[in-house]
């Protein structure tokens, strides 16, 4: 099996509110690259019960809404790559929940980010990013809303702490850099007790053993990916950031699944959601 699985499809999440136009060509790519199903999803919230004022002028406004964006969409993903397979539904339900079931029987899924604030995160009915990320079984590809800047070497970046969620993250930049073709950096990150000024410490050369250690080999199974270590020392958030500012996404791993209403997500991640430019793709623990 492969780091993204080899089951079910690349799920796009589509909002009719907003154009997505970059999350669905990353994801028509990436369909293209893995020669995947592509799945061009919209969830309608059901009808409120129990209102003073009938909800079904608003239900059904929604309901063309998410029809027409989901034509377009297809239309969009059928020009850009016209030899994947591309299917389309209307599903009823909160769009969180929609496509947090999804998730656990996709290859992949793929959301563009509405950079909602942390409040937002948590009332937000269109709100996918969180919950998602946080519950699902497959990686989660968030694509900003706007265009970011790559070097004339593309790369990758992977972040690198040793744990199991790591080293999947690891295995996954490893086959997303041979699929695309491009240089990967693997990159830890020591961040220093308080008023420590030296980087020569025990702990600093721990981290570098484990960066060696924990990507031991896949030069070997992937001879053809250029690959440079680093230990970078620092806020893992504001460091991974940085390098990921010119790369073509960042590839962390995550623990644990869901936790109060879905919503928990480790800090690394979460801060990463909110600060990185490019694609951010989040890799679940096996």
């Amino acid at each position: 099996m492969t780091a993204a699985g080899q089951r079910g499809d690349l799920v796009v999440g589509i909002d009719p509110l907003r154009d997505g136009q970059l999350a669905l060509a990353w994801a028509t790519d990436e369909a293209h690259r893995r020669r995947l199903p592509l799945r061009l999803v919209v969830a309608v919230p059901p009808l409120r019960e129990a209102q003073l004022v009938d909800d079904t002028p608003r239900h059904r406004a929604q309901t063309r809404a998410g029809t027409e964006a989901l034509r377009i969409a297809t239309d969009r993903a059928r020009a850009r790559h016209p030899d994947v397979s591309i299917g389309s539904d209307l599903l009823d339900g909160a769009p969180a929940t929609v496509v947090s079931g999804l998730a656990q029987e996709a290859a992949m899924i793929v959301l563009g980010s509405r950079h909602l604030s942390r409040t937002e995160e948590f009332l937000s009915a269109g709100s996918l990013v969180v919950p998602v990320t946080a519950q699902a079984r497959c990686p989660v590809v968030v694509v900003g809303d706007s265009e970011h800047s790559t070097q004339d070497s593309p790369y990758l970046v992977v972040g690198v702490d040793g744990s199991e969620p790591s080293r999947c993250a690891l295995a996954l930049a490893f086959e997303e850099a041979d699929l695309r073709r491009c240089g990967l950096r693997a990159v830890a990150v020591w961040q220093p007790p308080v008023f420590f000024r030296h980087t020569d410490g025990a702990s600093f050369q721990a981290e570098r053993r484990m960066l060696a250690e924990t990507t031991a080999g896949w030069s070997e199974r992937y001879p053809d990916i250029r690959i440079t270590h680093e230990v970078l020392v620092g806020s893992p958030v504001e460091m991974l950031a940085e390098a990921a500012e010119h790369a073509l996404a960042v590839v962390v791993g995550r623990r644990g699944r869901g936790g109060y209403m879905g919503m928990r997500l480790g800090s690394v991640v979460h801060g990463l959601l909110h600060r990185a430019h490019c694609p951010v793709i989040t890799v679940p623990g096996s």
